[in-house]
């Protein structure tokens, strides 16, 4: 079934548009197509009306494109932002995009118009042979016969549909299309209709080869790059050497985020958030002027590569909490160090003495006591150095567990069966997220209590947040679990009750991190996704802030006042809702 009517395509290109879907429902063809034919023969066209009806709802799935990128004027990073965005994932290199295309199995359709108009046409046309490689991937390219960058595609042995053969056009309906079209006004004869369908590629023209000529923007300028088109700037940064300021660097750290479509102020904001400590320092206060008017406030970035104060590392895991931990941050790096730093400013305040190899979750309980994951599952415990011991007769035998370790062991039975994936930790409760999709939950205040356990979600558990939320006026305190999966919904649950049935949120991508804190408004959550979106919601008020770091979110972590500390493998950021 086709999921609904097609228009024919103009200019009698019937049997072009057969091949191609053809192309598209025969499991054995190959995995890439190229359209050619001289300039002005329709390839555009007809790749619009491919796109026009492929994008639609109804449309079949073996007819469904679910991406369509236009290259004129792009370089391999500006396509490869622009893809992972509409394919929902993040990808800063063409490495990252691949490896997110094979992990998703689904069928993946892809087009890609004006490959002669790119930028850098050979390196676009390598790109485009390294994403040949997943079998359910399929791409769709259109460039002009005899480039250079045609022929780099010849080694994929792709089907070729040249529109410059005559057996791709039906006479008869091509002369009937021209009676109208002059009937219409246009020009007898004319080898494209009157303009493109919505939201296609433009039809082909007399462009030479090559991206469109064009004064280059200002690129040092924080106010000219983030007005300017957001391709151009990429295309250029790509290629150019000079530091800009600090622009380029920052530019290309989050360039996923700034290729979206928005105001110059949300650019403004993600650049300043990327900006290293080594940018021309005129940088950072133009660009804050510039992002006054949006619903965040930096407070402050440690990028790599920054020295004062150091970049902690590739953020792996972070925590907040009470307690020892008051005032300051715990984040683990890539080899599993555990470091503390302040929350004013991230400055370095210690490290514990024993790292936890492969760390993936983290969370700190009131007592000192840090609870870590590895990516076996194995839960790990670890001690605050500025943590109190215990005293008098306790501290003389030396065989009293403290209540985070008690808590852990009774999980870490819990988990002997079933690997954990997250972790989270209020004043009142500690839980533990598992692979199939399972939650366990052990009080703090009730020595050898067994977990608790809920099944929320169909699928690994990716991420918990717990909090402390006072019921009605008795001054009892509810501990609530926030738990995030792989199936994109974030679901809440106070163990020893029945979890919410309708999902806190939901979206068709995994959850990779939360955070939650008892704010002034009552709950506050902060979700990050798998497409790089993060989210922060006042649940009690209903108000909700976005942000995108242009770069895969690792964890977060949000403080009773409402600091959101989000970690990536490239930076560690602090923003405050205005």
């Amino acid at each position: 079934m086709s999921g609904g009517p097609w228009a024919r395509p103009a200019a009698g290109r019937e049997p072009a548009a057969a091949a191609l879907l053809g192309w598209l429902a025969d499991p054995d063809a190959p995995r890439l197509c190229v359209v050619s034919g001289g300039a002005g023969c329709g390839k555009s066209t007809l790749l619009a009306w491919l796109v026009g009806h492929g994008t639609r709802p109804v449309t079949a799935p073996e007819r469904r494109v679910h991406a369509f990128v236009p290259l004129a004027g792009q370089g391999v990073r500006g396509t490869v932002w622009t893809l992972a965005e509409q394919l929902g994932v993040v990808a800063r290199a063409p490495g990252e995009l691949l490896a997110a295309l094979a992990a998703d199995e689904r069928r993946t359709v892809i087009v890609l118009p004006d490959l002669h108009a790119a930028a850098d046409a050979e390196a676009v046309a390598a790109l485009v042979s390294s994403l040949v490689g997943p079998g359910h991937v399929r791409l769709l390219v259109e460039a002009r016969t005899g480039h250079g960058a045609v022929r780099l595609l010849d080694a994929c042995g792709p089907a070729v549909l040249d529109l410059d053969e005559e057996r791709w056009t039906d006479p008869v309906r091509r002369a009937a299309w021209q009676a109208t079209q002059a009937a219409s006004g246009c020009l007898p004869g004319s080898p494209e209709p009157d303009g493109p369908e919505p939201d296609g590629p433009e039809p082909d023209g007399p462009e030479p080869d090559g991206p469109p000529a064009a004064g280059a923007p200002d690129l040092g300028d924080p106010a000219v790059v983030c007005a300017a088109d957001p391709v151009r700037v990429t295309a250029a940064y790509e290629t150019g050497t000079d530091r800009c300021g600090g622009l380029r660097a920052a530019w290309l750290r989050a360039g996923q985020s700034l290729m979206r479509d928005q105001s110059p102020a949300e650019r403004a904001l993600v650049l300043l958030t990327v900006l290293g400590d080594g940018a021309d320092p005129r940088m950072r206060p133009a660009l804050a002027e510039l992002s006054a008017g949006v619903p965040w406030e930096p407070v402050w970035s440690r990028i790599r590569g920054d020295v004062t104060p150091p970049w902690p590392g590739p953020a792996l895991a972070l925590a907040t909490g009470p307690g020892p931990l008051d005032g300051r941050f715990l984040v683990a790096d890539h080899q599993g160090v555990l470091r503390t730093a302040a929350l004013i400013d991230a400055a370095a305040t210690g490290r514990l003495p024993r790292p936890v190899p492969g760390v993936t979750a983290l969370c700190a309980l009131a007592d000192g006591t840090v609870w870590a994951l590895d990516d076996q599952g194995r839960l790990h415990t670890r001690r605050l150095p500025t943590a109190g011991g215990p005293s008098g007769l306790a501290a003389l035998l030396g065989d009293t567990p403290s209540p985070g370790d008690a808590a852990a062991e009774r999980l870490t039975a819990r988990l002997a069966d079933v690997p954990g994936s997250a972790l989270a930790a209020s004043g009142r409760a500690a839980a533990a997220g598992g692979v199939d999709g399972a939650v366990y939950a052990v009080s703090l205040d009730e020595d050898g209590t067994a977990p608790r356990t809920a099944h929320l979600h169909r699928g690994r558990v990716t991420a918990l947040g717990a909090v402390d939320v006072p019921a009605g006026e008795s001054g009892h305190v509810t501990p609530l679990v926030y738990s995030g999966g792989v199936d994109g919904r974030v679901r809440v649950w106070a163990p020893g009750g029945e979890p919410m049935a309708v999902p806190v949120v939901e979206r068709s991508c995994a959850v990779t991190a939360l955070g939650c804190a008892l704010a002034p408004s009552g709950p506050a959550l902060a979700v990050g996704w798998a497409d790089g979106l993060v989210e922060h919601h006042r649940l009690g008020t209903g108000e909700t802030r976005a942000f995108h770091p242009g770069q895969p979110v690792n964890a977060l972590a949000l403080t009773p006042d409402e600091r959101l500390l989000i970690g990536t493998d490239e930076a560690v950021l602090c923003l405050r809702p205005r």
